[in-house]
């Protein structure tokens, strides 16, 4: 993996969608992380908030689609790609830089015909100096994705004999096309026809 853009500044970027400085999301990453003074300890409480806390909208059987981060925390649920907008806001709220990652996969495992997009965080922690991959999607039915500095535990495993894989690239801003279908639809069930596939 490696990141799109050698200026780091690019990954704490507060914009149209990462809108970390939208006082919500700000003031809700500030008192997740009140108590804690170390940036590793900081990401992890942010990622295991977005995983645990807001719940998949295909999961929790919802029918709102989001796409900033504004509109994630404040409906309380998102698609994968959704919570990886909120994620990155808190993360870049608290001065620490995160980016995108896109993942193509089997939307059902049994089809080798449909690819959907998956999306997910890149995070860089400076005390490590090294990026490291997190997957906020939410930890339902035999999911165990997990923050981890030893190894990388991401919420899908890839099978490249289904031509699966990962973009290696870590991109400072949501990737434009999926964006635009984020805010094309009204209800889930709608996006759910229409899916991204590729970038």
């Amino acid at each position: 993996m490696y990141p799109e853009s050698d200026d780091i500044n690019e990954y704490l970027v507060s914009d149209a969608i990462v809108d970390w400085q939208t006082p919500a999301v700000k003031q809700k990453a500030l008192e997740l992380t009140a108590s804690l003074t170390d940036e590793v300890d900081k990401a992890r409480c942010l990622y295991e908030w977005v995983r645990d806390a807001i719940p998949h909208s295909n999961d929790a059987g919802l029918e709102v689609v989001t796409c900033t981060a504004g509109e994630v925390l404040e409906q309380g649920t998102g698609i994968c790609i959704a919570k990886s907008h909120l994620l990155a806001a808190l993360l870049r709220a608290v001065g620490i830089p995160a980016g995108f990652c896109y993942q193509v996969l089997r939307l059902d495992p049994t089809d080798d015909e449909e690819m959907v997009l998956h999306g997910f965080n890149g995070i860089y922690l400076a005390s490590l100096d090294r990026w490291i991959r997190v997957d906020a999607r939410g930890n339902t039915n035999g999911i165990n994705a997990q923050f981890s500095l030893k190894r990388e535990q991401l919420a899908f495993a890839m099978d490249p004999d289904k031509d699966e894989f990962i973009y290696e690239a870590i991109f400072s801003a949501p990737v434009p096309s999926v964006v635009k279908r984020l805010k094309k639809y009204k209800t889930r069930t709608e996006l759910w026809q229409d899916l991204p596939q590729s970038l």
